[in-house]
C-alpha cells in the first residue's frame, strides 16, 4: 500500500537529511529521478523535491539529453557544503 501523500513543505524540509543519500547513490554513474529514488528507497514524487532542490543549489548538475524514458539524468557538481 502506498504511503500517504505528505504535506510538500515537510518533504521540502528533509533535503538535508536525503542529500548524503542522493550523492551516495550518484557515486556510481547518473541516475534519473527513478532510479535515484529506488537507490535510496524513497517515493519518486518525494524525491525528485529533493533533486530539484539540489539541482537549484548547485549540488547537483542535468545531462542535456534525456534517457528513452523522457526523464533526465542527474549527477553530482562536486559541491563541498
Amino acid at each position: 500500500m502506498p504511503a500517504a501523500n505528505r504535506d510538500v513543505r515537510e518533504v521540502i524540509r528533509e533535503e538535508a537529511v536525503w542529500r548524503p543519500r542522493i550523492l551516495a547513490a550518484l557515486a556510481d554513474g547518473p541516475k534519473t529521478v527513478p532510479q535515484i529514488a529506488e537507490a535510496i528507497g524513497a517515493p519518486a514524487h518525494e524525491t525528485v523535491f529533493w533533486v530539484m532542490g539540489m539541482r537549484r543549489y548547485g549540488w547537483l548538475a542535468e545531462i542535456k539529453g534525456s534517457e528513452d524514458d523522457g526523464y533526465f539524468r542527474y549527477e553530482p557538481t562536486g559541491r563541498v557544503s
